[in-house]
Parts: C-alpha cells; sequence; structure tokens
C-alpha cells in the first residue's frame, strides 16, 4: 500500500512540474532555452527629439541577451524654440505664416547602428508581474545635416508691399535671415533636401528596463536611461548660440515586439 502511494504521488508530481513548464515556459538554470530570438520596435522620446528603432536579439538565457539594432531620429539644440508670429500675407498667392525657429541654420538628423546587451535580474511570475533588468549599447551614428529655410520679406525699390522670399542663412542675408521683424515664417520641408552634408560620430546608451505582461512570447516593455551622441567636429545648428559635437540626453522608450 505504501509503495502504491509512492507511486501515485510521484507520477502527480510529475505531471504537475510539466503542466508548469508548459503553462510557464522558462529554463531550467542556465541551460534550456525556450525563446531564440527577439525582435522589437520602438519609439523614444529623449530631452532634445525623438527617434523610432528596430532590434534583433540573441537570446543565450532567460536572464541576458544580445541584440544589434538602428534608429533613425532627430537632435535638437537645447536652446531652439519655435514661435509664430501669425502673419498673413495679402498678396496674389494668400497664406498665413508657419511656426520657425529663430537663428536656426540646420536641422540635424541622427542614423544609429550598433550592438547593446539585456540583463534581467528577476523572473517574472505568471500573472501580471514586471521583469526588471538593465540595458546598455553603443555603436556608430551618422548624423545627416539639412539646411533651414526661412521664408523672408524683401521690399523691392520702391515697394510698399513685401515680396516673400525662401531663403537659407548665408553670410550676405545675414542682417534679414536675424531680423525677427522680417521673418514670415518657417519654409515646406522640401527646401534643402538637395543640400544634405554628413557628419559622422558614435553614441552609447545605459538604461534600466521594465517589461510586464503575462504572456513571454509578447514583449511589452518601458526603458528610462541616460544616451550620448559625440559627432567628429562642432555640429552648426545655430547662428545665435554656441554649437558642441556632443549631445547628452535622458531618454524615455516603449519597446513592443516577440520572441520566436
Amino acid at each position: 500500500m505504501t509503495r502504491f502511494i509512492s507511486c501515485v504521488l510521484l507520477f502527480t508530481l510529475v505531471n504537475t512540474l510539466t503542466a508548469q513548464r508548459i503553462i510557464q515556459p522558462k529554463p531550467i538554470g542556465e541551460q534550456a532555452l525556450v525563446y531564440e530570438i527577439e525582435r522589437v520596435g520602438d519609439i523614444r522620446f529623449h530631452t532634445n527629439g525623438f527617434s523610432l528603432g528596430y532590434s534583433v536579439a540573441d537570446i543565450q538565457t532567460w536572464y541576458r541577451s544580445t541584440y544589434y539594432y538602428f534608429d533613425l531620429g532627430s537632435l535638437k539644440h537645447p536652446k531652439e524654440y519655435s514661435q509664430n508670429f501669425k502673419f498673413f500675407n495679402t498678396g496674389f498667392f494668400r497664406e498665413s505664416s508657419k511656426p520657425f525657429i529663430y537663428g536656426k541654420q540646420n536641422r540635424l538628423y541622427a542614423l544609429r547602428a550598433g550592438l547593446g546587451t539585456k540583463r534581467y535580474f528577476s523572473e517574472k511570475a505568471r500573472h501580471k508581474s514586471v521583469v526588471v533588468g538593465i540595458n546598455y549599447a553603443y555603436g556608430f551614428t551618422l548624423g545627416v545635416l539639412k539646411p533651414y529655410y526661412l521664408k523672408l520679406k524683401r521690399f523691392e525699390d520702391g515697394g510698399s508691399e513685401p515680396v516673400i522670399t525662401v531663403e537659407k542663412y548665408t553670410e550676405e542675408n545675414a542682417e534679414i535671415f536675424l531680423d525677427e521683424t522680417l521673418i514670415f515664417g518657417g519654409a515646406e520641408f522640401r527646401h534643402g533636401i538637395d543640400e544634405l552634408r554628413l557628419r559622422p560620430g558614435i553614441h552609447g546608451k545605459f538604461g534600466a528596463n521594465f517589461s510586464w505582461g503575462n504572456v513571454d512570447h509578447i514583449i511589452k516593455a518601458l526603458e528610462v536611461g541616460i544616451m550620448a551622441d559625440l559627432f567628429l567636429g562642432q555640429v552648426p545648428i545655430m547662428i545665435t548660440e554656441e554649437n558642441r559635437p556632443y549631445f547628452l540626453n535622458l531618454y524615455i522608450t516603449l519597446q513592443l515586439g516577440k520572441r520566436s
């Protein structure tokens, strides 16, 4: 009788452990891996811009994965701000003014690519818990400078009505470009696309990662941290402010993806 009870208990225990593994697939120690690949899309907001990114990770253990990634976003000068005088052109082509940034010379976009590592400190329970970890990455940055165009009001000789012209900053038009009373507004984005210049650099980031949800193959995470971009030489964004070759930002990232 005792032997029979022992066999029943052993059979029950094996079934329970098997069921738990199916419901909550986790590696045993650091050996077995349930998932191998992790694909994540993210949107990052930082103190001087934002970016969109995509990463593919190799899951080495439940607590560690390495990944490669790329993202594309914007970088702003800390001192720039948008304004609008709300002018209205009463000429033949009637239009209202658009917001503009005073003293801005170039827009800066950043294309980043690199390698990163995620390390988790806890294991997610079966119901609505959070996995806490860290994420650090580094790589190359390709800065893209695009001239910033304004619509300026110019008065022809003897004319009382201004003529609206679209211009970028030069030494010749500096007096008009920096005269707020002669700025009608910002120009359309298409101006300057054929005048792009490249500025190479490097970047790095470090953050705390918080992943939640009770389904392991679906990734929902929030990350907060600090990031830095360093370019080769000063990046001429502003005319009236000091330009530096580096950008240091705090960021928050929303990540969505899946494991397979």
